[in-house]
């Protein structure tokens, strides 16, 4: 925890998270332009951010794109706020936050940059997670793959060759998700697999307890894709999830982002001692 305090202690640090807050996946130059600050001094700063856990790095081709790895932040909010009145600081800080800000003009053109919405909203941060299992990146990938570990940790299994523009179906419980734009994007075992995300059907919804408002809504965004890089660290695997491609103010990028941490629990403790985490009891 102390890294993370060091981390933030310094503003020009600060800057970059709120820009890879803004805009995940930039890389080095990107990042020096956007903030005008020397390539030496920002590539100094990620080293720190990395260290700390608070940015991640993942390599594709010649380029290093850089991600907010927010989990970090939301431990050290956890341990701290959760002693204090949370409501009470979240509502001194609107009240502060609507007090300094200047009311907007009725005339202003909201900007639509290449990173806003077209309504001038900002664009939705990535889902970005970082893990260490003890494991070999040979074991990790037919974890992440092999219907025998999927249906263990995730109760999904998928049907397909792992093949670059393959179909992927989706198997969870006695149902079968199916479209053309379920299609793996790229896999290089074991090193790193990419694939779009599943189809919102009504079998699926109904099936994981999805009324049909929520359903319909989020089928129609734009579909997004979930990336898995795999580094061998010594006796460890470093994970790195990216799930991007969400639209501005996407509800999927909320359900993804609750369910995500918890299934990536579950796949590293299964990886380590041989049993997935036991599956939360519902409440009497």
């Amino acid at each position: 925890m102390d890294a993370i305090f060091k981390a933030l202690a310094d503003p020009g640090r600060r800057r970059l998270l709120d820009s890879l807050n803004e805009r995940g996946g930039q890389t080095l130059g990107e990042l020096c332009g956007e903030l005008d600050m020397a390539r030496q001094s920002v590539s100094k700063h990620l080293a720190v951010l990395e260290a700390a856990g608070l940015v991640t790095a993942v390599r594709q081709g010649r380029e290093k794109l850089h991600y907010l790895d927010a989990a970090p932040l939301n431990a050290v909010a956890d341990r701290w706020l959760s002693r204090y009145d949370r409501h009470r600081a979240a509502a001194l800080d609107d009240l502060r936050t609507a007090l300094e800000e200047e009311p907007p003009m009725s005339d202003t053109t909201p900007d639509t940059g290449p990173d806003s919405a077209p309504d001038g909203s900002a664009a939705t941060a990535p889902f970005v997670h970082t893990s260490y299992i003890r494991t070999t990146p040979e074991r990790l990938w037919e974890a992440l793959t092999s219907p025998a570990f999927t249906r263990r940790y995730w109760g999904v299994a998928f049907e397909t060759d792992w093949k670059p523009g393959s179909p992927m179906v989706w198997l969870e419980g006695d149902g079968r998700t199916e479209d053309p734009e379920q299609v793996v994007l790229e896999a290089d075992p074991p090193r790193r697999l990419a694939y779009t995300w599943h189809t919102f059907t009504p079998a699926w919804a109904q099936s994981v307890g999805v009324d049909e408002e929520l359903r319909k809504r989020i089928a129609s965004e734009s579909r997004s894709k979930v990336s898995f890089d795999l580094e061998a660290m010594g006796e460890t695997v470093k994970l790195t999830v990216v799930h991007d491609g969400f639209e501005p103010g996407s509800t999927v990028r909320g359900m993804i982002g609750d369910g995500w941490p918890a299934l990536l629990s579950s796949l590293k403790t299964l990886l380590e001692t041989g049993e997935p985490l036991p599956e939360p009891q519902a409440e009497s």
